[in-house]
C-alpha cells in the first residue's frame, strides 16, 4: 500500500484519538452526541442537624395602648340545672302579727205557732200561716206567708208539730212548690187533742222557699188554744257559703 493510500487513515485514526481525549478531560466541546442517560436514583435523608443555640432576650418595650372595647358576644346556652343544696338554717321568728277579725259563722233560724184566730179550716194547696213568732232574728220567716226564704246556703232542719183536735189532719212540706214529706193522721173520735209531728233536712240555696201546705181538703184539724200549740221551726245546722268569714 502506498503513502498516499494509507493518508485517509491515519487521518481518521487521529481524529478519533482526539474525541476520545476531549471526552475524559471534559476540557472541550464534545463533537459526538450521545443519547441522555437514565436518572438516578433519590438520595439518602441526611442525619440531623445539631440544635441551634437560644438567641439572646429582647428588651423589655413600653406597654401598647388600650385597644377599643369589643362587641358583647351572644348569649350562651343555660347550662345544666346544678344539684339542691343543703337547707339552710332556720331564721330567726317573725314578729307577732296583729289581732284579726273574728270568724262568725253564719245563722239562720225560726219557730212560730198558730194563733187561735188562725185554726179556722184552710183549703187545699193554701199555705199554712204560723202567725205567732217566737224566734225569728234574722227575718228569713215571713208570718204573712207562712214562708221561710234561704238566705244563707246550707242544709236546714224543718220540723212541724200539729195539734189535732175532732179532725183528721194531712199536710205536706213544700219546697219551691215540690213536696218534700207529707205527714197524716185520721180522727179517731178522741174526746182529747191529738197531736201529729214531723221533720226532714233540706239543702237549699238562697232564694230558695219552705212552707208547710194543706194536703187534702176534708183533713184541716190544725188546731191551737191556750194550752196547746201548733208550730213550725227551721234552723241552719251547716252552712256552705265559702264567701262566709268562717270558711275565709
Amino acid at each position: 500500500m502506498t503513502s498516499l493510500q494509507t493518508w485517509p487513515l491515519s487521518l481518521l485514526l487521529v481524529i478519533a484519538v482526539h474525541c476520545s481525549n476531549s471526552l475524559e478531560d471534559n476540557k472541550i466541546p464534545s463533537l459526538c452526541t450521545g443519547s441522555p442517560g437514565i436518572p438516578g436514583s433519590p438520595g439518602l435523608h441526611g442525619s440531623p442537624g445539631q440544635p441551634g443555640r437560644d438567641g439572646r432576650d429582647g428588651r423589655d418595650a413600653q406597654p401598647g395602648e388600650k385597644g377599643e372595647r369589643g362587641d358583647g358576644g351572644e348569649p350562651g346556652h343555660p347550662g345544666v340545672r346544678g344539684i339542691t343544696g343543703d337547707r339552710g338554717d332556720p331564721g330567726e321568728k317573725g314578729e307577732r302579727g296583729s289581732p284579726g277579725e273574728c270568724a262568725v259563722a253564719p245563722k239562720s233560724a225560726f219557730s212560730a205557732k198558730l194563733s187561735e184566730s188562725r185554726t179556722s179550716p184552710l183549703a187545699v194547696g193554701d199555705a199554712v200561716s204560723f202567725d205567732k213568732i217566737i224566734l225569728n232574728e234574722q227575718g228569713d220567716y215571713n208570718p204573712e206567708t207562712g214562708r221561710f226564704t234561704c238566705r244563707v246556703p246550707g242544709v236546714y232542719y224543718f220540723a212541724v208539730h200539729a195539734t189535732v183536735y175532732r179532725s183528721s189532719l194531712q199536710f205536706d212540706l213544700i219546697k219551691n212548690g215540690h213536696t218534700v214529706a207529707s205527714y197524716f193522721q185520721i180522727f179517731g173520735n178522741w174526746s182529747k187533742p191529738a197531736s201529729l209531728s214531723g221533720g226532714t233536712l233540706v239543702h237549699l240555696i238562697p232564694g230558695d222557699q219552705v212552707w208547710v201546705q194543706m194536703a187534702l181538703g176534708e183533713y184541716t184539724g190544725f188546731y191551737s188554744s191556750s194550752k196547746t200549740d201548733s208550730t213550725f221551726t227551721g234552723f241552719l245546722v251547716y252552712s256552705d257559703w265559702k264567701n262566709s268569714a268562717v270558711f275565709a
